[in-house]
């Protein structure tokens, strides 16, 4: 009779994890299916398929030779998870952040649509304000390519060889990129992102706009380094 209980036993616990892992399953499906309208109002247009792959261009991939925009919406295209995806101005997406189950993270990488790595934030630990550090990757080396300190609400990007570096001017919502070096030209800005009857799309949609001849993948990275400030991805 023992026998008998714990077959039946050793039955219903199939079973029954069975039947767990099917709704694990139909509810991550249904999440992502939630998910699909939600990516297509923050960019509406159809990608194109003749686009050519970042990793398989050399780095003038990210340097335009005319005034770019992006989409920045601050969520991972990874199931329950932290992090960023951009699109250009054709709804491609050209960079992404997966932070999985961790916000804030003391590191994140910056990668483009195949998963190469672009970039390595790291927090750097015992700093008062906070300080991070972002390395370049380059196939199976990194080397520091600049370090963004904050001080109070100033953000100021030290980009080395002598230079004055990048400072950020706003908030959470909002804020320019401007080059110290050049009297505080214009680099970069973000805001939020409307539709065209002048709604926001959200607290998390940003609009961002870099000007000509600037390396975007570092914009973006400098970006990254702001959007962990603010406890955003």
């Amino acid at each position: 009779m023992c026998q008998t209980y714990n077959g039946w036993l050793f039955l219903l616990t199939t079973h029954y994890t069975w039947l767990c892992i099917y709704i694990y399953r139909t509810i991550h499906l249904l999440t992502e299916l939630a998910l699909l309208p939600s990516m297509a109002k923050v960019y509406p247009q159809t990608p194109s398929s003749s686009s050519s792959s970042p990793s398989s261009s050399s780095s003038s991939t990210y340097i335009s030779s005319k005034q770019e925009c992006f989409t920045i919406w601050m969520k991972s295209l990874v199931y329950n998870s932290h992090g960023c995806t951009t699109y250009n101005s054709n709804g491609e997406i050209v960079y992404r952040v997966d932070n999985y189950d961790k916000k804030c993270s003391s590191q994140v990488y910056l990668m483009d649509i195949l998963g190469n790595v672009l970039f390595a934030i790291q927090r750097k630990k015992l700093s008062i304000f906070g300080c991070w550090d972002g390395y370049k990757w380059d196939f199976s080396k990194k080397q520091r390519w600049f370090r963004a300190t904050r001080n109070r609400n100033t953000l100021h990007v030290d980009l080395g060889f002598d230079k004055k570096g990048y400072k950020i001017i706003g908030g959470k919502l909002g804020f320019k990129i401007v080059n110290l070096d050049q009297d505080g030209a214009l680099v970069a800005e973000v805001k939020r992102k409307q539709t065209t009857t002048g709604i926001d799309l959200g607290s998390d949609v940003f609009m961002l706009t870099i000007e000509p001849n600037i390396d975007q993948s570092l914009i973006m990275a400098i970006i990254m380094v702001h959007g962990l400030i603010h406890r955003q991805l």
